[in-house]
């Protein structure tokens, strides 16, 4: 099934008051995307992912005893 079809098969199972906002928002749109904005790129290019592996290195840090029992700890052992 073809998102087109999706759509309109989810629309004609709304009410009218919905399907007008839908109608509204569909303007808008395609209005924006007409004007050729910089909204427009954003549309047609996709994200850079950011992240990875690595990507804190040097940021963080672990204390060299950080498996050792903690001195709060002692009583309860």
């Amino acid at each position: 099934m073809t998102t087109e079809a999706k759509i309109l098969e989810a629309v004609a199972q709304m009410p009218e008051t919905l399907k007008q906002e839908i109608l509204h928002y569909a303007q808008y749109l395609a209005e924006k995307y007409a004007q050729g904005s910089e909204d427009q790129e954003a549309l047609e290019q996709p994200k850079q992912k950011r992240g990875g592996f690595g990507i804190l290195k040097g940021k963080i840090w672990m204390a060299d005893d950080f498996d050792e029992p903690l001195e709060d700890m002692k009583r309860y052992r």
